[in-house]
């Protein structure tokens, strides 16, 4: 029987597990033998006893070198790659541009890691799409967050005392995030306007009832898997100038503007916050990337011009308990995809259409090009320093 086993989540602020009771026993119904490290999902607000009721084990850190299919939610260690057994499967956000040590460790032990931001955007995988769950939940706290700075109320009040006028809130970006921001934020009161550098954008927000800025130039800049491609400067130009005057009236700014593997557009300059009325507040959702937002910072609320900016990395953290729930279910169908329809092993074939996209190591190969290059690009740059340093 396959061992599959879920660790306890190590990185900083991480509060989600891979693995529900629910999920596990979905798991178990698979025919797969789980195992839980104890105290994984605590801090998600799922007990050991829930798992164990479920049908896993629970286990420890060692269980990690008999698994045969690992899951997490953030990517590994270094180390924790190299404690894997060789030839296994791991399963996961793998961030792998930026963990390079870890995807060096994952080749060498031939393991065959499936990076779950890989996961193409086509009909057969919409349950497997965490970016696309997890973006769900992020949408939804920034609304929150913004309220929660905010020194006002988001919706229209009628009082003895008079009437309180709704708060205004601007969204830059309707991918899942934004159109989670724009339904939450109406839900709330709010008066939304929102703006996308897809044309087909528009129909989505105006459904939603917010009203779609539009921008010439829009229709151009849809990518493949209706993802939004980097835009050119011109455009975002145009883009800045189009929305600056609802921006400079807006009580809320939410931006969630992010291309996948680039930095994110600046769309929010120190201008248009100079623009804004003092305590306005701005969530940037893509501050892990470089932010949408000047003078935004990486994991802090700060005060600039009068106007709070939100920068709080990892928001479905933040909410983890049903964002272990969402990421857990995308796994499950990822998992029971590849195990035969007759039963047995999970089999993680780089020839189908979904493996072959999000497969991002595999039998000791860098299957994802631009992670390869990057690693090859490291590994030219070592090589030079080693050469340029004289011999002792």
């Amino acid at each position: 029987m396959t061992v599959l086993f879920v660790p306890v989540e190590t990185r900083a602020g991480e509060r989600r597990v891979a693995a529900t009771p629910d999920s596990v026993r979905r798991l178990v119904k698979l025919g797969l033998e789980v195992v839980v490290e104890s105290g994984a999902g605590r801090s998600a607000g799922f007990e050991d006893t829930a798992y164990r009721d479920a049908g896993a084990t629970l286990g420890g850190p060692g269980d990690l070198a008999r698994a045969e299919v690992v899951l997490r939610v953030q990517p590994p260690t270094a180390a924790q790659a190299e404690a894997q057994a060789e030839g296994t499967t791991l399963i996961g956000f793998l961030a792998a541009q930026a963990e390079l040590d870890a995807v060096v460790a994952l080749r060498q032990r031939r393991i065959s890691a499936v990076a779950m931001e890989l996961v193409p955007r086509i009909t057969r995988a919409q349950s497997m799409d965490a970016l696309s769950s997890q973006a769900t939940v992020a949408g939804y706290k920034a609304v929150v967050l913004a309220a929660q700075h905010s020194p006002r109320l988001f919706p229209l009040l009628m009082t003895a005392a008079g009437t309180v006028r709704p708060a205004k809130c601007v969204v830059f970006g309707a991918g899942v995030a934004g159109l989670q921001a724009i339904a939450t934020a109406r839900r709330l009161g709010c008066q939304v306007e929102a703006t996308d550098v897809r044309l087909a954008a528009k129909e989505q927000v105006e459904s939603l009832g917010a009203k779609f800025i539009e921008v010439e130039g829009a229709a151009d800049q849809e990518g493949a898997g209706g993802y939004a491609k980097e835009a050119s400067e011109e455009f975002l130009k145009r883009q800045r100038e189009e929305v600056a005057r609802r921006v400079a009236e807006a009580n809320v700014v939410i931006t969630t503007a992010q291309v996948p593997g680039r930095k994110a557009p600046l769309l929010i300059t120190e201008d248009m916050l100079r623009a804004m009325a003092p305590g306005s507040v701005v969530v940037d959702l893509a501050v892990e990337s470089g932010g949408n937002c000047a003078l935004v910072e990486l994991d802090q609320v700060v005060e600039r011009h009068g106007v709070t900016l939100v920068g709080i990395g990892n928001l479905p953290a933040t909410v983890p308990y049903h964002a272990s729930e969402l990421y857990a279910r995308n796994l499950v169908n990822l998992v029971a995809h590849a195990v035969p329809k007759g039963g047995g092993a999970p089999l993680f074939d780089p020839s189908d259409e979904i493996f072959s996209a999000a497969l991002l190591v595999h039998a000791g190969e860098v299957r994802h090009a631009p992670t390869a290059a990057a690693l090859a690009q490291r590994e030219a740059a070592d090589g030079s320093s080693t050469q340029e340093q004289p011999n002792p």
